[in-house]
């Protein structure tokens, strides 16, 4: 398996872990919001058993009064001068009777409407309604209802309402009065025990025995308690679904981005080991190629010495008496070819021998004025003009070595211009610290294509030259820790430019 096909593995992987980590954030959003649901639920269910057993212990007799039921329902929706309490969740809340319309009902009732009596809920954007049955009160198949709770109007509104003369009518003279409180409040008794409560659906308080069964059956079914309907504002709701959506929006963005930087980092591991392949790979070849260099350079050392006899013995036959003219012409060939061979093995030797750099103060200008004389037969041959300026700077470097490149780049711009052409050698400084080194000549010049090959081995544009000069040359700079580029001479010709050449202190 190569490394694309293992990059797809781990690529796929990591995504369908990501994937994973984005299906558990959904299932354990749904969970917070099915929790959030059921705690509306349940505290929906904690007021309808409050309410339960208000009433319970507030009726008597099956019958209710509406004055004494409003302050509790008031309570629980936390009304205040009919503004709701921010804090509290119920909005609304009412009482049905067996066809679904409001009996009694606080807070915001215009969130109220018809209901269905029975276990129910209905969600919106901005509340939630439950419409809940009413503990003890149940219907019958026959329409019978079996313990039912009667919201009666206030004491005097229902007497009030009804004549005070006819053989059905009612007045506080037909029947005691309820007891009453010091404020003028109904004081309802305490019911009686269970085993005493009359069964049935036709129960009446006292003082509404003078009621005919038909008017009492139309107030019961008007009044009678069957459902309770809250209203429950869904603000919290919705801030503990978005602060939990926010919360695994944001796990699962940082779950990305962790699987993105374990592929980017297993990518780059991958990366790593194959360049360290490589370079173990390099090292070796690097090493094999050292070994044959150092065989190649011993070969081309061990050759010069036949190269030397025959040459020896070239000049020998050249040299004897009554030797034929073609002997001693085929003679003087030998030589000739022998010494190109000789000085290809030597350029050759110098540059496969290690560059070992001995820094010590030197004067690049002294070392060129040295090297100038050395080639002063060549100069004065091409009648040649050859300046050595510049400012007087020391620098850092190996002695030999430099002298060696400054005679390579001479004898290379000799031999690259005509007669009476021009050479200038210059060393000035570029900064702080550091210098550079020209030599310049008005010959032909190299050409853009040319200036990246010339420092090659075996590239030449000479012919007889060995393509080894300029090779040493750049061996040697690099080893120096400095650069050489081949630049055009303006108005014509090529130069030579040695930089980052260290200042001496």
């Amino acid at each position: 398996m190569n490394r694309e096909q293992r990059g797809l593995w781990v690529g796929t992987l990591l995504l369908g872990a990501w994937l994973l980590v984005v299906a558990w954030q959904v299932t354990e959003h749904r969970r917070v919001v099915e929790a959030a649901k059921s705690d509306l639920r349940n505290r929906s269910h904690e007021i309808a058993s409050t309410l339960s057993a208000v009433t319970r212990a507030l009726r008597f007799r099956g019958a209710l009064f509406q004055d004494r039921l409003d302050p509790v329902l008031n309570e629980l929706a936390r009304v205040r001068t009919n503004a709701l309490v921010s804090t509290s969740p119920l909005l609304a809340l009412g009482l049905l009777n067996s066809e679904g319309d409001t009996v009694v009902s606080a807070g915001q009732t215009n969130l109220l409407a018809r209901e269905s009596v029975g276990e129910s809920e209905r969600w919106s954007e901005e509340n939630v309604v439950f419409v809940l049955p009413v503990e003890g009160a149940s219907v019958t198949p026959e329409g019978v209802t079996n313990n039912p709770t009667v919201v009666l109007p206030s004491f005097r509104n229902l007497t009030n309402s009804f004549p005070r003369d006819g053989r059905n009518s009612i007045s506080p003279t037909n029947f005691p009065p309820p007891p009453t409180n010091v404020a003028g409040e109904v004081e309802m008794p305490a019911p009686p025990p269970e085993g005493e409560r009359p069964r049935g659906g036709n129960r009446r308080p006292p003082w509404m025995r003078g009621m005919s069964d038909a008017d009492f059956k139309a107030l019961a079914a008007k009044r009678e308690l069957h459902g309770l309907v809250l209203v429950m504002s869904t603000e919290n709701f919705r801030a503990t679904c978005t602060h939990d959506w926010w919360l695994r929006c944001v796990i699962g963005f940082f779950a990305g981005i962790s699987a993105l930087g374990a592929g980017l980092a297993w990518r780059n591991i991958a990366r790593t080991s194959e360049l360290q392949i490589r370079l173990v790979r390099a090292s070796e070849q690097n090493s094999h190629l050292k070994e044959l260099n150092l065989a190649a350079a011993g070969l081309a050392h061990e050759t010069r010495n036949p190269l030397n006899i025959i040459r020896g013995q070239a000049q020998m036959l050249a040299r004897a008496a009554g030797a034929p003219p073609d002997a001693q012409e085929k003679s003087r060939i030998i030589i000739g070819e022998t010494d190109k061979v000789t000085a290809q093995l030597t350029e050759f030797i110098n540059y496969s021998r290690p560059r070992e750099v001995r820094r010590a103060k030197v004067s690049p200008t002294a070392i060129a004025s040295e090297v100038v004389r050395t080639l002063g037969f060549d100069i004065e041959e091409k009648k040649l003009r050859i300046e050595v300026g510049g400012e007087p700077l020391m620098v850092e470097a190996d002695e030999q070595l430099l002298r060696q490149v400054l005679f390579n780049l001479l004898i290379n711009a000799i031999q690259a211009v005509g007669e009476n052409g021009k050479i200038q050698f210059a060393i000035s400084r570029a900064e702080k610290n550091e210098a550079v080194m020209e030599v310049r000549d008005d010959g032909p010049g190299v050409t853009a294509a040319n200036r990246a090959e010339i420092f090659k081995p075996y590239f030449t544009t000479h012919q007889k030259g060995t393509g080894l000069g300029l090779a040493v040359v750049q061996q040697i700079v690099h080893a120096h820790g400095w650069d050489i580029a081949c630049l055009p001479n303006e108005p014509r010709g090529a130069v030579f430019r040695i930089t980052h050449l260290k200042l001496a202190a």
